[in-house]
């Protein structure tokens, strides 16, 4: 007996604190369609050399912000090296023999038009002059190649970026993409990290509210209390299928300064799909439907004529409007648009109501609770624009859910059941104390 009377004891101190007074606020309501994602980079680059052989300088470790043609490793140079001198000594040697068939010809132009030599002992020494020039053509092209090859032993940041992965160390033997058929080694990737994006995954109810454009805000975990601005950048028009829920990629651009946003980090998304400033607005938890407004009038202690009448005179105006709530598990208003959550997908979106309805809120009037009937309007699910019914200066009741109140009711008819109405031994202990203190009087 002494559980069930603690019991009860609990149950009636629940009571007592029966409900939650609000007021009635101005606030902005920002309606928002969640997702979850991954920050990646909106472009990567793989940075690769064009010259074989053994790295012998690196000069960059991963996470370093670096600049265009900024040095990030070295490739062993004696074989490009010597390939250079040899194509500057050709050089050489082709403007030599140029300048020996150009004087071969002025002298047989002369000895040409003496006619001390014939025409064919001239047009050879022609032809040798150009054969000669063409030589000295082919050895610049050759030492430029040279220069480009000992260049290319080099390797520079082809874009202002940061490096986010490094493949290679010192003494690592590379290969060329230009020699190599299996497209060469990969020795950095980098990316510019100033500006970042999110790729996620809208449900096919919410692709209609979602558009390119709209702002966005952002939560990682490795800053829990910082908010990232982004925006959509495009939404992908094939869907894709998973746990029989249809979902439409999308792309959100978000400005990364400080580059604080990492590749690979897991993030929240909060798509801005409708907004009211400063509006009237009260708790989404305080709204009840016709069907919920009786039982918390019961629970109120109100009389149910009041509340039969207010049912009748808005009869007419009660219920749900087009894109208005439906009643949750609790009585209270929950999205009825068609945006609601739904499971799997890997990043489903859960919005709130974009349109308006009728509901009960109870109202303090004169320090006691009453019910009154309200047009609403936005909702974030937290809380709900207040269109007609209710002044700046009022105050809302919010009740616990009518799931709740009923356990309550069910606990308390249980435990006057299995007390027949009452608590035997409390009502025998009442009586012997007096008896008692009597006794102690008498003595």
């Amino acid at each position: 007996m002494v559980a069930v009377a603690a019991l009860l004891a609990c149950h009636t101190k629940e009571k007592i604190a029966l409900y939650e007074e609000q007021p009635v606020q101005r606030r902005t309501i920002v309606v928002s369609a969640s997702a979850a994602g991954v920050i990646e980079p909106v472009r990567t680059i793989d940075v690769k050399s064009k010259a074989s052989g053994e790295i012998i300088d690196l000069n960059v470790e991963t996470g370093v912000n670096v600049k265009a043609e900024q040095l990030l490793a070295v490739v062993d140079p004696r074989l490009p090296k010597n390939n250079l001198s040899q194509a500057e000594a050709d050089l050489d040697v082709a403007r030599a023999q140029l300048e020996i068939t150009k004087t071969k010809l002025d002298r047989s132009e002369t000895l040409f038009k003496s006619r001390s030599i014939t025409e064919s002992e001239y047009e050879d020494a022609r032809l040798s002059y150009v054969t000669a020039n063409a030589q000295v053509v082919r050895a610049q092209t050759e030492l430029e190649n040279a220069r480009d090859q000992m260049d290319d032993t080099r390797i520079r940041a082809p874009v202002d970026g940061t490096i986010i992965s490094k493949s290679v160390e010192l003494g690592t033997v590379i290969s060329s993409p230009t020699k190599d058929v299996g497209g060469g080694t990969i020795l950095f990737r980098m990316a510019n990290l100033d500006t970042v994006q999110i790729r996620t995954r809208i449900d096919e109810t919410d692709i209609g509210k979602v558009q390119p454009g709209l702002e966005a805000t952002i939560t990682v975990d490795a800053y829990p209390e910082r908010r990232f601005s982004g925006a959509v950048l495009k939404i992908e028009p094939q869907a894709i299928i998973e746990q029989n829920v249809t979902m439409f990629p999308a792309l959100v651009r978000i400005a990364n300064p400080g580059h604080l946003l990492m590749p690979g980090m897991n993030a929240e998304v909060e798509i801005h799909i409708g907004r009211r400033d400063d509006v009237l607005a009260i708790p989404y938890a305080a709204l009840r439907t016709p069907r919920d407004a009786a039982s918390a009038a019961t629970v109120l202690g109100l009389d149910s004529a009041a509340l039969d009448s207010l049912r009748t005179g808005g009869s007419g105006r009660m219920g749900g409007g087009g894109g208005g709530a439906r009643p949750g598990p609790g009585g209270a208003a929950r999205s009825g648009n068609g945006g609601g959550a739904r499971s799997g997908g890997g990043g489903g979106m859960r919005s709130g109501s974009g349109g308006g309805g009728s509901y009960i809120v109870f109202v303090l009037r004169d320090g006691r609770p009453a019910p009154a009937v309200i047009k609403t309007g936005l909702t974030d699910l937290d809380y709900i624009e207040v269109l007609e019914g209710l002044n700046e200066n009022d105050t809302v009741v919010v009740l616990p859910s009518a799931s709740l109140v009923a356990s309550q009711e069910d606990m308390r008819e249980r435990i006057q059941r299995m007390t027949g109405g009452g608590i035997p031994g409390m009502q025998q202990q009442t009586q012997t104390r007096p008896q008692t203190g009597t006794n102690d009087a008498r003595r």
